[in-house]
């Protein structure tokens, strides 16, 4: 028999036999194997109908949603599992998948790493290459949990890395360098810039300069430019934190390259100091299995708060992240990450804006700015770069056979606008619309409201 002679045997007994749920979770399975993926979403989904609750089920379907791309609903159904203890560890590689797919590197790394440590057989080289995480150990990700400990990392020996590696920068951009976003500007002038610029205002109300804001977004919005900008505006010392800059493999050398960078901050004040992805320094502790990272969580929030009441004055900490709801609500605190900015995805305005500062100091003819920001509906800034970059390479090839520099025009962007494929907006914002929807109970998602009611 045929594969397509078994697959319709199936769907054909599935058919007379609705409430099997064995055979209607194998008919999915088999569909799902086959490449079938919308046939095999829909058997899940009628499955689950039945046992709600059952983790093979939930899995086959969150995989379906990751191998069609729509990786904010494949987060959407782990969830609720990976809220649960001693859940499958091949759930934690899909939730890895999903995440990296989103663009929320960190994260994934975080639940890769998690589940091989649990289950060394889940390992996926490939995926493992794309992920910045722990150092290999023998071919396993993390060297195995001493016998009755729970950290998964070396005794507590000194290491190498018990400095701050990162380095303090000038930023040659400004406000006038960011396209949009005039109300994220705004907030960033008031939270973090107007106490450094105007001190005796402030202090009159007892207000220092320093404290913190978090930044979160889609993917490729521009979190980092405004940080970047940011400090640019003051004329200030930037750092820009990495996780390679604080991670460490030996117990108690995280903790200290954090607090040597908060350390390199307040020596070069007045200083931005940067943390993208920093839900994989701030996560929420409730999910942490590890008393590590938790330890670590508790330095972030001691070196936000500060040594003593002005140790931080004249820093000015902005972080950056994808997963807003991932970081521990204490980051949310008075003090601290008060003032979550939502950074959205550019309106046809801002793309036209950002299209034209991309293309300055080209070779153009005249252009259509506003046409291009109609044909690129859903892009951020990082897709929009995407497109001059393949228009400015398609013109560069006609002008070294021409043997004179081609001026760009507005259909080259067009044409190149066809070949981007925008990241991944839609699914960030269904993942969004789940949180808003359903765990917004404090009102800390009220600002996303307007914009997952709106149709991506």
């Amino acid at each position: 028999m045929s594969d397509d002679a078994g697959l319709q045997a199936l769907r054909e007994a599935a058919r007379l036999s609705p409430d099997n749920l064995p055979l209607r979770q194998h008919l999915a399975g088999q569909l799902l194997a086959k490449g079938y993926l919308a046939e095999a979403e829909a058997e899940y989904r009628a499955a689950l109908a039945f046992a709600p609750q059952n983790p093979g089920l939930i899995a086959g379907l969150a995989e379906a949603f990751v191998r069609q791309s729509a990786f904010g609903q494949a987060m959407a159904v782990l969830e609720p599992l990976l809220a649960t203890s001693g859940f499958p560890p091949a759930v934690g590689i899909l939730a890895a998948r999903a995440l990296l797919g989103e663009g929320n590197t960190a994260k994934a790394a975080y639940h890769y790493f998690e589940a091989v440590n649990r289950d060394p057989l889940v390992a996926d080289q490939e995926l493992q290459g794309r992920l910045a995480g722990p150092p290999t150990y023998a071919g396993s990700p993390e060297p195995p949990a001493p016998p009755g400990g729970s950290s998964p990392y070396l005794p507590s020996v000194p290491g190498p890395g018990d400095s701050s590696t990162a380095e303090v920068e000038r930023s040659g951009v400004s406000f006038a360098d960011v396209a949009g976003m005039e109300p994220v500007k705004e907030a960033l002038r008031i939270k973090l810039l107007l106490p450094l610029q105007q001190p005796e205002m402030f202090k009159a109300f007892g207000k220092r300069a320093g404290g913190g804001v978090l930044l979160y977004g889609p993917p490729g919005a521009g979190k980092t430019h405004l940080a970047r900008a940011a400090a640019g505006e003051l004329g200030a010392a930037f750092v820009n934190v990495g996780l390679a800059d604080i991670l460490d493999m030996y117990t108690g050398s995280s903790e200290r390259n954090l607090r040597a960078t908060f350390d390199l901050a307040r020596r070069n004040r007045p200083c931005v100091l940067f943390f993208d992805e920093v839900d994989a320094l701030a996560g929420r502790r409730s999910d942490m299995r590890q008393a590590h990272t938790r330890q670590l969580v508790n330095q972030f929030l001691s070196e936000l708060d500060g040594v003593d009441q002005n140790a931080n004055e004249g820093v000015l900490v902005l972080a950056a992240t994808n997963a807003p709801w991932y970081v521990d609500v204490a980051f949310r605190r008075p003090g601290r990450f008060d003032q979550p900015v939502f950074v959205p995805p550019p309106d046809a305005t801002a793309r036209a804006a950002i299209v034209r500062i991309l293309c300055k100091d080209k070779p153009l003819a005249e252009m259509d700015y506003d046409a291009v920001a109609a044909a690129t509906e859903h892009f951020v800034g990082a897709d929009l770069k995407g497109v001059v970059d393949r228009a400015v390479e398609a013109k560069l090839h006609q002008s070294l056979s021409a043997g004179r520099p081609i001026p760009l025009t507005t259909q080259d962007l067009l044409a190149a606008a066809k070949t981007v494929r925008p990241t991944a907006v839609r699914e960030w914002m269904g993942t969004a619309r789940n949180y808003v929807m359903h765990a917004n109970d404090s009102g800390a998602w009220d600002e996303l409201m307007p914009w997952v009611k709106a149709k991506w």
